[in-house]
């Protein structure tokens, strides 16, 4: 068994990058229509005449706004899923305490799998194992990501030399007309993560635990971009994508896919056991999360995030329920910490088989740092507005169910099974989190 943990390690640390890179920028390519330019540059509009040739870069400050901000807020909430993929308890299996020089056994079951109980393994004892994580992501703030919706308003054109070609001020905006035109996009994303985590846990003392935790991620992503030009009040000769004034053409589509696959961020951990009675135990727990996962890959988050957690666990029987309560640190401009609470049990149903239940949840701290464009408003030839994505402002609180079991075979090695259900739509979501891996202690 240690033969094989330390080649798994071994492995790990020889990972590489595969595949495409930047997969942040895969993004950004599927707002740029014209290759070699910037996002929303108009090609065709650049390649006409001199009287429409100023047109062809007047979506780009709106591709510089909203298309930024969709990247960093899609970019940031992969990131985040990767930075808070579960990885398992920190002591699973028998845990002990030293009686007299004698090893007393202090747990029923193998224990919940991703939930913590305040037990620590026992002075010497160590713990270890891996799980791999699947998920594909189905929707954005409850938004589905086969249906993100985009308006891309005109540059509000001001200045002399506007106001002699108008003959009017152009400083309301929607004059001249043409800038009532707007750019229609629709994306469709497909993106899919599998972290894979190795994990050790040393009992350093009767009542403290140490770990680290290894993780290997992989993300794949796949997207279409269809766009199309809408004239105000059926005008066309002022922006296309190809073509000519008398021929525009009004619509166009974009398509990449990019896969990387490397080192994700590095966790080391510390349980300390305070106190216990005879049915109750508390404890606390701290973590630390490095960025050593790449951020332009969405491998990591690209910032440090740390974990503390107050953890309270008792045992009636083969019944073990446990609460864990704490405050989730994240270091990046875009994200935002979180209050953690999870609840939940384990329940020993054969000496072979025990079951594995939590409500998990992580509630924003203040209002969200990923901002979404706000509403644009014309002022001419009328008062009207303009909703810039379907995706809704709203906060990223994460509520999950967790279903699992456990299994002892006959070497002792534990295998674990799972599933987390959400059970809101906050932030980036899939439909189901599969869960499968290993544990052994020694």
């Amino acid at each position: 068994m240690r033969r094989c943990i330390w080649s798994l390690v071994g492995l790990t640390v020889a990972a590489t990058s595969l595949g495409a890179q930047g997969l942040r920028d895969r993004i950004s390519e599927l707002f740029i229509f014209t290759a070699g330019k910037d996002p929303l540059f108009l090609g065709g509009t650049a390649g006409s005449d001199s009287a429409t040739a100023l047109h062809a870069d007047h979506f780009i400050p709106a591709a510089r706004a909203e298309n930024g901000t969709l990247i960093s807020f899609i970019g940031n909430a992969i990131s985040g899923n990767v930075a808070n993929v579960p990885v398992s308890a920190t002591s699973g299996g028998s845990t002990f305490r030293f009686q007299g020089g004698v090893p007393v056994r202090t747990s029923i079951s193998p224990g919940p799998v991703f939930g913590e109980r305040a037990l620590t393994l026992g002075r010497g004892r160590v713990f270890v194992g891996a799980n791999v994580n699947r998920q594909h992501f189905e929707t954005l703030r409850g938004v589905s990501l086969n249906g993100i919706e985009m308006t891309f308003t005109h540059q509000n054109v001001t200045g002399p030399a506007c106001d002699s070609i108008v003959g009017a001020s152009c400083t309301p905006y929607g004059v001249p007309t043409h800038e009532n035109d707007v750019i229609a996009l629709r994306l469709a994303l497909d993106i899919d993560m599998t972290v894979t985590s190795f994990f050790l846990s040393f009992g350093l003392l009767d009542q403290v635990d140490v770990g680290v935790v290894l993780p290997i991620v992989s993300t794949s992503l796949r997207g279409t971009s269809d766009a199309q030009i809408i004239p105000f009040g059926g005008t066309t000769a002022q922006h296309f994508f190809g073509g000519t004034a008398a021929n525009p053409q009004l619509t166009t589509s974009r398509s990449v896919e990019g896969s990387a696959t490397g080192i994700g961020d590095i966790a080391a951990r510390i349980k300390i056991h305070l106190t216990q009675s005879e049915r109750s135990s508390f404890a606390v727990l701290g973590d630390v999360r490095f960025p050593t996962g790449s951020e332009n890959d969405m491998l990591g988050s690209g910032h440090l995030a740390a974990r503390g957690l107050g953890i309270l666990s008792a045992q009636f029987g083969n019944f073990s329920p446990h609460a864990n309560i704490g405050f989730l640190f994240r270091s990046g401009d875009l994200e935002n910490s979180a209050v953690l609470a999870t609840v939940g049990f384990d329940h020993m149903m054969a000496p072979w088989a025990t079951l594995a239940a939590d409500l998990v949840s992580a509630f924003q701290v203040g209002d969200s740092k990923l901002r979404l464009p706000g509403t644009v408003t014309y002022d001419k030839p009328f008062l009207r507005t303009v909703q810039p994505t379907n995706i809704p402002t709203e906060r990223d609180d994460q509520i999950s169910g967790s279903f699992g079991f456990k299994f002892v075979t006959g070497s002792g090695v534990t295998l674990v099974a799972n599933t987390q259900w959400p059970l809101n739509r906050g932030g980036l979501r899939p439909n189901v989190l599969w869960t499968a891996g290993f544990e052994y202690n020694f």
